[in-house]
Parts: C-alpha cells; sequence; structure tokens
C-alpha cells in the first residue's frame, strides 16, 4: 500500500493526504454522538497540542528543508524569511476579508473579525476561523508532497507523510474541539458534526494547489515551504495559544504544547 502511494504524482498523493486529513477531523467531530458537552480542560489541552505539533512542524518539515534548498549560497536565509513573512500576511490578509469568530470569544458580534455582518450565526463565524486555521494545513502538505521531486535532499516522501500523520493527529481533537461547543450550544448532533468536518474541507483543496504550484515552478520550493511555515505560525500565535490559555487550565494547556511539539518532533526526525 506504501509502495503504491508513493508511486504516484506528488499532487495526487498531497490530494489523498489532505483528504485523510480531513477525515481525521470528521472523525473527531463524531465525537458530538457519544457527548454533548466538552470538558474545559480537555478543550484547553486539545488546543495546546494541536499548537505544539504545528509549531513542531513549521520548523522540521517546512523551514529546515527551506533553508537547506540552497545552504550552498551566501544568501540561503532570503527566499526563507520572504516566504514565512508573506506566510504571515496572508493570513492577516485571509483575517481582514473573511467574517470569522475565535472559539473563546463570548459575544460574536463585539469579538467578530473581518467584515462585520450580521447575516451569519455565531457557528458559521466559528467554522470560519477553523478554516483559516486548515488552509496553512492543506499547504504544508501540499508543498511537502510538491518538493519531492526538486532533487533536495530534505524533502522525502517519509518526511511529507509524517508531516500529513502529525497534521492529521491534532485534526482529531481539533474536530471534537469545533463541533462540541456547538452541539452545547442546542444545535442538534448531526449539524454540530458536519460543522466540524466542514472546516477541513480546504486542506485536500489546498495541498493539491501547493504540490501543483511547487510542481510547476520548482524554483518556488523554498518560498513555498516557508510561506507554509510563516502561515502556520500566525495562527497558532493568533488562535491557539491564545485559546488554550484562555480558561483556568493554563499550565495543562503548555504541557500539552509540549507534548504535541514532542510527538511531531519524533515523527519528523524518524520518518524524515
Amino acid at each position: 500500500m506504501v509502495e503504491f502511494f508513493q508511486d504516484l504524482p506528488p499532487y495526487l498523493q498531497a490530494l489523498i493526504a489532505g483528504i485523510i486529513t480531513w477525515l481525521l477531523t470528521a472523525l473527531g467531530a463524531s465525537s458530538v454522538f457519544v457527548f454533548k458537552n466538552v470538558n474545559e480542560k480537555i478543550l484547553n489541552s486539545m488546543q495546546g497540542f494541536a499548537a505544539g505539533i504545528m509549531i513542531a512542524a513549521s520548523f522540521w518539515s517546512l523551514l529546515q528543508p527551506a533553508i537547506s534548498y540552497n545552504e550552498d549560497s551566501n544568501l540561503s536565509w532570503l527566499p526563507v524569511a520572504i516566504g514565512f513573512l508573506l506566510g504571515g500576511f496572508f493570513i492577516r490578509a485571509l483575517d481582514i476579508i473573511i467574517p470569522h469568530i475565535h472559539q473563546n470569544a463570548v459575544d460574536a458580534q463585539q469579538y467578530q473579525e473581518g467584515p462585520k455582518t450580521d447575516k451569519l450565526n455565531k457557528n458559521t463565524l466559528l467554522v470560519l476561523a477553523i478554516t483559516l486555521h486548515n488552509i496553512p494545513e492543506g499547504l504544508s502538505i501540499g508543498v511537502a508532497f510538491g518538493g519531492i521531486v526538486s532533487g533536495n535532499g530534505e524533502a522525502t516522501f517519509l518526511g511529507a507523510l509524517g508531516l500529513a500523520i502529525g497534521i492529521g493527529i491534532q485534526n482529531i481533537p481539533e474536530g471534537a474541539a469545533l463541533s462540541m461547543p456547538i452541539r452545547a450550544a442546542g444545535a442538534s448532533r448531526w449539524k454540530a458534526f458536519n460543522y466540524g468536518q466542514a472546516s477541513a474541507i480546504v486542506e485536500p483543496i489546498f495541498a493539491t494547489i501547493g504540490a501543483a504550484t511547487v510542481l510547476i515552478i520548482t524554483p518556488m520550493l523554498p518560498y513555498a515551504l516557508a510561506f507554509a511555515a510563516g502561515a502556520m505560525i500566525f495562527v497558532v500565535v493568533e488562535e491557539l495559544i491564545p485559546d488554550s490559555q484562555s480558561g483556568q487550565n493554563t499550565d495543562l494547556a503548555t504541557l500539552s504544547l509540549m507534548l504535541g511539539f514532542t510527538i511531531m518532533m519524533i515523527l519528523d526526525v524518524a520518518l524524515g
């Protein structure tokens, strides 16, 4: 099975990996069929865990290969620096143009980001926030698989697979962290589940876009890898860490972040 997957074109590998991470989000969202409420300790620890995985993935799976791509150049850091900053500005631009609200916000109207609107309810605004979060995850998977054909020794199939596995692991609690509060607010189980899984549908889409872009313009690889890393770090700092620290479980959330970081580091080093 692994050999068959490895023989596929990188854009198909990225698409399949993105679909799997989407399905794992749906698996987490399906927890609403078993539970109605989510414990605040569990929610904060899940958010911290996801942040740890994304931080580790940003360095070992994205920034390190990007730097190694032009390691013989005195300016090997330049494409990485440019791409990293552009990734952050990209998510900031989406923040401005897409209405959304973060999970720790109480009043949807008061804490809404992006264009103000009365037409979208709080649940939809929450889904849009998590969807923004999932875009860089999809891009990172895509550029990791696309980079395999670049000749960069740091970009390997197992490394890309490890990144996809790490993102998939953190998508399980992420799906639960979105769907269960929606269920607790009074939505039906099916509606809460659909909200939760729908937030990750962008991952296979942007994974395919990321891989195809790198395949078409191979010299863009270091920029693309760093771009995905910058977008992920922006999401972590703006959303995941503040949300995980918003309750009374700051130490638990921090330890969960360290656990997620360690798991992703082990996956990348062992498989990369």
